[in-house]
């Protein structure tokens, strides 16, 4: 299987961070690898704690499904036919800020997870840190 290095990891969490600062926010940023596994992680200054573990769950949710998350979060509405999805797998996030991370042939190699601000902004971060690998 195919991963994310760890060089490739830091491009991710360097470009995320860079656009974070860009638009004037404190974000935390995740990468897991092919497997879901924390690969690397970085919390920005005075980004808030408790979306630590967002972050990190977003990515994972991103590498579970090899989709964003906020794609999941439109398919888990009520009346949706993935309802309830996010009690799975010991917890998942279904809002924006959850991308799978790419090789140059299009393989899933893992995935970036950002929180700290509003899903739309944490998408923009998270959609910069996997551009990144393009």
């Amino acid at each position: 299987m195919t991963t994310v290095t760890t060089a490739q990891a830091t491009a991710v969490l360097d470009a995320a961070q860079e656009k974070a600062e860009a638009m004037g926010i404190k974000q935390n940023i995740a990468v897991v690898d092919a497997g879901a596994n924390l690969l690397a992680f970085r919390r920005m200054d005075g980004a808030w704690l408790g979306s630590v573990d967002i972050a990190i769950t977003k990515a994972k949710t991103a590498r579970y499904f090899d989709m964003p998350t906020g794609e999941l979060g439109e398919m888990s509405q009520p009346g949706g036919s993935l309802y309830s999805i996010e009690h799975s797998n010991g917890g998942l996030v279904s809002f924006p800020g959850g991308i799978p991370l790419e090789d140059g042939d299009g393989q899933i190699i893992g995935a970036v997870g950002v929180s700290g601000s509003t899903v739309g902004n944490d998408h923009a971060v998270a959609q910069a840190g996997a551009e990144a690998l393009s």
